[in-house]
């Protein structure tokens, strides 16, 4: 049996000896027609939703958006849910159980106002286009087109236009999906992020608010009382003393934010940072967590004054299917060398697929385009790219589906 690691390539013997099929057909000559006649209607689609505001935990307006795009193309049973997910589940009692399609709908950035979207030069350029509106987009539109030509699931199938992806959102979303339909769900595929990367592992983190507080007062008169600063600054100190496991795996720690005092000539009364721990190892996340509550105890005993409150936890790999995913990873990257021209490489990320992943059920994440600048506003995508992309999506897509008893 082939063995399995997050990010591992393997030679052609090995993909013949492990029994991997090239299981994605081509498009059907009416999908590829789909295609061919949409790509203008993607980038408006796109451009549309990249203006409207979508910061985790506020996802509301593209949310509705999505359902309301959804309803009036002939979908039944789509939803909102309480994560404010966009759901549309198909023969989800069906035995044999579920696949699972996520695109998510937040973005990092906190405007609540319509975000600035600009075509140029062969690309389109706004934050949050690419990560992860273009995906959202893409699939929005093979929904389309799964209505339209009444397709039926194999087995179940669940398209969830999902919430807080982002950073502190952590993943709320995917978190209310696994346990609406855990038990049903047996892949999962994420479309986020390009092309040129596929993600078939689970960074795990752990994020927390640490806050002290001091006597303070004035800088003169109270001359010599605690300092907030001062203390998380010794915190701070301590923390970054810490040696990261020496086991397999890439381990991570960082001070992200500093605030605290209220001016020059006040000794400051309260400080916080934002802290996180960052590993694709399960043992060494867990290992730096409780070297983290240590170092914060050890303060405590001196008589520090230290609030702490866990901002998100992101679960590393769990026990999934090593065959299984060694499976679909090199299915997939068959698929996006035959489509795109060039094969992606492997990695482990933090993605909506740790949920899943911690659970046992294997999962990758990849999206549709090329482009740069994740996370800023000067993010774009290449518009030469989405064809290639939309192909790809679609071939993954509707292989769960069929069509008068005939393949799609």
């Amino acid at each position: 049996m082939l063995e399995f690691e997050p990010g591992m390539q393997y030679t052609d013997k090995e993909k013949e000896e492990g029994g991997f099929l090239e299981m994605f057909e081509t498009l059907s000559a009416g999908a590829l027609a789909y295609v061919q006649q949409n790509q203008e209607r993607l980038i408006e689609l796109i451009e549309e939703l990249t203006a409207i505001p979508a910061p985790s935990h506020h996802e509301e307006k593209r949310a509705a958006f999505i359902r309301d795009w959804l309803t009036k193309r002939g979908a039944r049973g789509v939803i909102i849910d309480e994560a404010l997910n966009v759901v549309l589940p198909m023969r989800v009692d069906a035995p044999g159980g579920c696949t699972l399609f996520l695109a998510h709908t937040d973005t990092v950035f906190p405007d609540l106002e319509p975000l600035p979207v600009q075509r140029r030069d062969g690309r389109l350029y706004g934050p949050g286009v690419g990560d992860d509106t273009t995906n959202v987009a893409a699939m929005m539109l093979w929904c389309e087109y799964l209505l339209e030509n009444h397709l039926t699931p194999r087995e179940g199938v669940i398209i969830a236009f999902n919430s807080g992806e982002e950073g502190l959102g952590n993943l709320k979303g995917v978190r209310q999906l696994m346990e609406t339909y855990g038990k049903r769900i047996r892949r999962v595929y994420a479309f986020d992020g390009g092309t040129r990367v596929v993600v078939n592992g689970a960074v795990g983190s752990a994020r927390w608010k640490v806050t002290v507080r001091a006597q303070g007062g004035h800088s003169y008169s109270k001359f010599g009382n605690s300092n907030a600063i001062v203390r998380l600054s010794e915190i701070i100190c301590e923390l970054y003393r810490l040696e990261v496991p020496r086991r397999a795996g890439r381990t991570t720690y960082n001070v992200g934010v500093v605030e605290g005092g209220t001016s020059v000539n006040t000794i400051a009364q309260d400080a916080h940072m934002l802290y996180e721990i960052r590993s694709d190892n399960r043992q060494s996340l867990e290992e730096m967590q409780a070297c983290f509550e240590q170092v914060i105890c050890s303060f405590r005993d001196r008589g520090y004054d230290i609030e702490v409150e866990l901002l998100g936890l992101r679960p590393c790999m769990g026990e999934v299917d090593k065959q299984e995913m060694a499976r679909m990873s090199q299915e997939v990257a068959a698929l996006i060398e035959r489509e795109c021209g060039a094969r992606p490489s492997f990695e482990a990320a933090s993605t909506d697929c740790n949920i899943p992943y911690s659970m046992g059920v294997p999962g990758l994440c990849f999206g549709v385009y090329t482009g740069a600048g994740s996370h800023t506003r000067e993010e774009y995508i290449e518009l030469s790219s989405l064809p290639s992309g939309l192909r790809t999506m679609g071939c993954v897509i509707l292989h769960d589906f069929v069509m008068d008893g005939q393949e799609c």
